[in-house]
């Protein structure tokens, strides 16, 4: 299935399929509120069927925009946004605190019929503004699949330190919150996607409450499935690891789901859940992600069915 690539230059990238209907909007441009963590983002992004499937500075916590690459504890510093964890003090307000991603160009720009590949460089700037760290940004879309009701968003990082020390990647929980080992790629759902049901691959996690069965645990994808409010459809989200990703010799630390139904919609993809891990002077790592955007409510076998049917 064919699709279509407008460019807004200085603002956003936009991607619709063949009937006209956008499927995501990547926003490059900085966002106003320093206190949010300006960076890039995918918002809207939607199903072939034209239902949005990211939410946008929800009430309850304004600095989540749809897709996001995040990294909440950073040697001090707080790539996602907003307040930041102390233990013993809980969340406090500390702008001085909130760092940025600042876009730098695409030097990577293809379109072809049906597919966008591009990639993006950007710097990652401390609050005081010193450059921590270099990311070569990858996303492409394919596998626009009208009889399957799915296409798909590969989302890649490859980032070097350029501090003369090392950077330190944590979390909440690594700062003494339990389970809550959010940073990393991360997803913000609608509302209707509120109680919705997450699974993976040998999981049943189900709806609401009990999506946390799935927190802080492993495994090479994740499910969440919702029906939504105002119109009669289901919307499904497929969240997968490349395999480097999970391969202990290749990835430089151990990935885990970051994953909530309830009170909020929102999985990630948390590199630092339980432990810290430390990039020395001049090193990179890098990691693949893809987001599987499909329509209807997809069972466990249609998933697995699917995934194994794009290649890597």
């Amino acid at each position: 299935m064919s699709i279509r690539v407008s460019h807004a230059y200085g603002e956003h990238i936009a991607v619709a399929a063949a009937d006209g209907t956008e499927i995501l909007r990547y926003v490059y441009r900085p966002d106003p509120d320093a206190f949010e963590a300006r960076k890039p983002y995918a918002h809207p992004v939607r199903t072939l069927a034209g239902h949005a499937v990211t939410g946008y500075r929800p009430s309850d916590h304004r600095w989540h925009k749809g897709l996001q690459m995040t990294a909440s504890h950073l040697s001090g510093q707080n790539f996602w946004g907003g307040n930041c964890y102390v233990h013993g003090r809980g969340y406090l307000p500390l702008p001085d605190r909130i760092g940025s991603m600042r876009h730098d160009g695409f030097p990577e720009f293809t379109v072809e019929d049906d597919r966008l590949a591009l990639t993006e460089a950007l710097t990652w700037v401390e609050n005081g503004g010193r450059e921590w760290a270099r990311e070569e940004r990858g996303l492409t879309v394919h596998s626009v699949d009208e009889e399957a009701g799915a296409w798909a968003l590969d989302w890649s990082i490859h980032l070097t330190n350029l501090r003369d020390e090392p950077l330190a990647f944590g979390s909440p929980t690594t700062e003494g919150r339990e389970l809550a080992g959010y940073t990393g790629l991360q997803w913000r759902g609608p509302r209707d996607f509120t109680g919705g049901t997450a699974f993976g691959p040998g999981i049943d996690g189900g709806a609401g409450t009990d999506a946390g069965k799935l927190m802080g645990t492993q495994g090479p994808w994740l499910a969440f499935t919702t029906e939504h409010d105002d119109i009669d459809a289901h919307s499904t989200l497929v969240f997968a690891h490349a395999p480097e990703n999970l391969d202990e010799q290749s990835a430089i630390h151990a990935s885990h789901w970051f994953v909530r139904s309830e009170p909020i919609p929102t999985v990630a993809f948390s590199w630092a859940f339980f432990e810290e891990f430390e990039l020395p002077p001049g090193e990179s790592f890098a990691y693949r992600y893809r987001l599987v955007v499909a329509d209807g409510a997809w069972d466990r076998d249609r998933v697995a069915g699917h995934l194994e049917g794009l290649a890597w």
